[in-house]
């Protein structure tokens, strides 16, 4: 169904082996998704993330270990998989503009990371907007969350500083959809989103 041969039985485990138990369930809806909508306020998404990027995210966690670091950048990249196989789902993303003006790891760091969202931008599946700060107060400041949708299902991924849930009830997937209605709202079109992130770019 998903154009895959095999691909996602191989990630999965790889994926389960280094995530905690309350993300474990999200790699399969997120691979099976056709539609995956994200909000952030902090981070650029993990399936926009480079390698360098996320490696940062990692390292500053409290407790963070080398070799566990590595393992971890090593599956959020092989979750990436989904948007280079031949039917890949259709990402919309809203940022936050602190996440551009943020610095994880450092100019270099970030430099690479903006110049990547910059080519994804180019995919006709993807679509990046941000929302600017000077909004002020919206319905994404009390924090990130992820809708992905299929024919036949929806579901939410909703994530604090120490744990996080996946979520199948329809009356809280209708509420983020209101939330995401109203980000969406507030978030600057396409061409408006490139000019800001070719700012950021030009700063680093």
């Amino acid at each position: 169904m998903l154009g895959l041969d095999g691909e996602l039985l191989e990630l999965l485990p790889a994926i389960r082996d280094v995530s905690p138990k309350w993300f474990r369930r999200w790699p399969a809806i997120e691979a099976a998704a056709k539609s995956i909508r994200i909000y952030q306020l902090a981070l650029v998404p993990g399936l926009l993330q480079t390698p360098a990027y996320a490696r940062a995210v990692f390292e500053g966690e409290p407790g963070a270990i080398p070799g566990e670091v590595e393992k971890a950048v090593n599956a959020r990249l092989q979750r990436q998989a989904i948007l280079s196989r031949a039917n890949p789902p259709s990402i919309s993303v809203i940022l936050d503009e602190s996440v551009l003006l943020r610095q994880i790891g450092g100019p270099e760091v970030m430099k690479e990371q903006v110049n990547y969202l910059l080519d994804m931008m180019t995919r006709p599946y993807v679509t990046v907007r941000v929302v600017p700060l000077s909004s002020c107060s919206t319905a994404g400041l009390i924090g990130p969350f992820v809708l992905a949708s299929d024919d036949e299902a929806n579901a939410a991924f909703l994530e604090n500083a120490e744990t996080g849930e996946v979520i199948q009830q329809a009356e809280m997937i209708h509420k983020l959809n209101q939330r995401w209605e109203r980000l969406s709202g507030l978030a600057q079109p396409t061409y408006e989103t490139v000019k800001i992130t070719m700012r950021v770019m030009e700063s680093l």
